[in-house]
């Protein structure tokens, strides 16, 4: 697990890049979680009569990957979301191996944010994801009164 930055550690243009092969597991255990049995994602019949051909792995799942990788491998855990937009750009199919990247954008210090945006490409070079975020960190704590009387 990455260490959590603080606020003030953080910087403009700091990014991480990471793949990921989407998994039929993955999908069974969002699925399960969630309840999003949209037949798109669990019906081979019904997907195959759509556009895509085939079913796609959740879209939000892909989505909440970028939080993970966030804070697993940014900014660490200590930030809170208070905003996230997402736009799904293109498909994702179980098995493919999707490559993230997720940057600070922005950094606000009057109300301690940073601004987080993040592209998802498949193994083709398409881009299937773009999301941009709002991570809001906690006021510094006071320093400890020095001595005890």
């Amino acid at each position: 697990m990455y260490d959590p930055k603080s606020f003030d550690d953080l910087g403009v243009g700091e990014k991480v890049t990471l793949s990921k092969t989407i998994t039929e597991a993955d999908g069974a255990l969002y699925i399960a979680a969630t309840g999003d049995f949209g037949p798109v994602h669990v019906d081979e019949v019904y997907a195959g009569a759509t556009r895509f051909g085939k079913r796609l792995a959740p879209g939000i799942m892909v989505a909440g990957l970028c939080t993970s990788i966030l804070t697993s491998e940014l900014v660490g855990t200590i930030g809170v979301s208070i905003e996230d937009r997402f736009w799904f750009t293109g498909p994702v199919f179980y098995g493919d191996t999707i490559t993230f990247q997720v940057w600070i954008a922005e950094k606000r210090e009057e109300n301690r944010t940073i601004i987080w945006q993040a592209s998802a490409c498949n193994a083709d070079g398409l881009e299937v994801l773009k999301a941009e975020a709002t991570l809001k960190f906690p006021r510094k704590k006071p320093a400890p009164a020095g001595g005890t009387s």
